[in-house]
């Protein structure tokens, strides 16, 4: 299966327990949208990160697997090959779960996104308004035929790139002097305590200028 060759397979493993996070592509959409900001984040800051958002602690075995496609997701947006690709199931998956992993991941990268930046370039905003799109697309069974599988590859050649885009031109951070763990829980834990139940996404949804 092409799931082997991907990674899926092991993400799916490590990764699709984790009750905070959608799914495992919005795990990776997330880790893609905080590198189009920062440095890749090293194994310590990963544990930082993940601490933050109230994730359990995973196995050193996962770890590593987040910190080393870090680095190779940054390395690829830092490459004028556009060979980026989103970490998503194969087509021996159904189309319905393949639609809702594309929403999940473009999901994750507004999100990860949103919390190492906070803003955008007056030119990215309808990027962020594209994934946001995507991200809330629902599949109807109706869809399921050779016109939505078609329509299923066109939205995902359409934002597969978006986080090049997002990282193109802009000098990347370290984690550290970011704003991703920068007062993140207390907001966390006020949008999900309080009378604010909106989603991350929105909550996270990085600042349009004005």
């Amino acid at each position: 299966m092409q799931d082997d060759i991907s990674g899926w397979s092991d993400w799916n493993q490590n990764f699709d327990e984790i009750e905070e996070i959608s799914s495992p592509s919005e795990l990776h959409g997330l880790l893609t949208g905080i590198v189009c900001v920062t440095e890749a984040p090293s194994r310590d800051e990963w544990l930082q990160i993940l601490s933050t958002l109230d994730v359990p602690k995973l196995d050193d075995a996962a770890i590593a697997i987040l910190t080393e496609e870090a680095e190779d997701i940054a390395h690829a947006l830092s490459e004028d090959d556009l060979d980026y690709l989103p970490m998503l199931p194969d087509d021996e998956h159904t189309l319905s779960e393949r639609v809702q992993a594309l929403a999940d991941w473009c999901e994750g990268v507004v999100l990860g996104f949103g919390l190492a930046s906070g803003h955008i370039r007056s030119d990215e905003q309808e990027l962020i308004e594209s994934l946001q799109d995507v991200a809330s697309v629902e599949f109807d069974e109706s869809d399921d035929d050779e016109e939505g599988e078609a329509s299923y590859l066109e939205l995902y050649e359409f934002v597969r790139l978006i986080p090049v885009s997002l990282s193109m031109g802009r000098k990347k951070v370290a984690v550290a002097e970011s704003s991703l763990l920068q007062n993140l829980h207390s907001k966390i834990k006020q949008a999900t305590d309080g009378s604010d139940t909106s989603h991350l996404v929105e909550m996270f949804t990085p600042h349009r200028p004005s």
